[in-house]
């Protein structure tokens, strides 16, 4: 009688077929690993980018189903309460979703290649894994989002999701030319961790501007009743908070022998973030015009990252280690 096969053990069976298939592929070279994460970092950000699309030009219900597009069908179809366009955008937008995926099985594949090679890289596996988890969990939020007719807290829920996305990426992109060893920091680590929070503080203050604000995704969408005069205040005041806080981790740079690198990136972050707080006032002060939201949703992408970078520049986790097989032993003749 054959063994009965629990689900443990078929996973574990499954897990070695897989295994084995991945250790037959070539070993990526660096620049192919580069790549990929790198493609994962603009996969994550643009995501956001695309669903800010979606909301501006009145999108978020042209499928009002999902995962179908509208009922009976998975692609949109002429419906008299939707318009073709917004049925398209939304749709395309879903379709995007499919890209997301494939640079995130990617990301699996190359990071689990190099483990196989360096069973030490556990830390590069997992980040890798995080890509496509996260895409499964921007897909049930997403659902979540449409089938409660884009109330704005679940827009904004879905957004936030996409930020810790966004900085796993770059970690991970970071993961594969950098070591596993304890970080060793080079900047102050308290302040720099007091700078990640606050700029979480910023992007959460900017749903709720987003919440009150005129694009909702679509005409008949619950808006979030609050002044919003009052939150764009909120808003921009932990924006200047980011910024002091910025200018505090400068100041101890100057205390010490600070590495170019961690300097170059100190820099790119203020241009960033001082380029995304102009953007801001400019589109408040022209009423939020559709085309300028993208740009800002885009801008807070590239905040992420760039902080994110100036995280890992500030830590040293030593140098990669390639495992090279021991020489043979030779038998001498006596």
């Amino acid at each position: 009688m054959p063994p009965v096969r629990t689900a443990r053990n078929a996973h574990e069976y499954y897990s070695r077929v897989l295994r084995n298939l991945v250790a037959r592929l070539p070993l990526p070279s660096r620049r192919v690993q580069r790549a990929v994460a790198i493609a994962a970092v603009v996969a994550q950000g643009g995501i956001g980018v695309t669903g800010s699309v979606v909301r501006v030009t009145g999108s978020g219900l042209g499928c009002p189903t999902w995962p179908q597009c509208v009922g009976g069908s998975i692609v949109p179809e002429a419906h008299p309460e939707y318009a073709a366009l917004n049925q398209w955008i939304e749709f395309s937008n879903r379709m995007l979703t499919g890209v997301v995926i494939l640079v995130a099985a990617l990301c699996v594949i190359t990071a689990w290649r190099v483990q196989i090679d360096q069973p030490r890289r556990t830390r590069l596996v997992k980040l890798a894994w995080a890509m496509p988890g996260g895409v499964v969990l921007q897909a049930v939020v997403g659902g979540m989002t449409v089938l409660a007719k884009l109330e704005w807290w679940t827009v904004a829920i879905h957004f936030l999701v996409s930020t810790p996305l966004v900085w796993m990426a770059v970690l991970l992109l970071h993961a594969f030319n950098e070591g596993d060893e304890e970080p060793r920091w080079l900047a102050p680590k308290a302040t720099l961790t007091a700078l990640v929070v606050t700029m979480w503080a910023v992007l959460v203050a900017g749903t709720t501007v987003t919440g009150a604000g005129p694009h909702g995704g679509g005409p008949d969408t619950h808006r979030l009743d609050a002044p919003i005069q009052t939150l764009v205040q909120v808003h921009g005041g932990l924006l200047v908070a980011y910024l002091i806080v910025l200018a505090v981790f400068g100041m101890q740079l100057m205390r010490q022998d600070t590495p170019k690198t961690l300097w170059q990136r100190y820099v790119l972050v203020w241009v960033i973030a001082v380029a995304q707080g102009g953007l801001g006032s400019l589109q408040y002060a022209l009423g939020v015009p559709e085309a300028l939201v993208s740009f800002h949703v885009l801008g807070s992408a590239l905040v992420i990252i760039a902080t994110a970078a100036l995280w890992c520049a500030a830590r040293d986790r030593g140098p990669v280690t390639v495992n090279t097989p021991a020489a043979p032993e030779v038998a001498t003749i006596p």
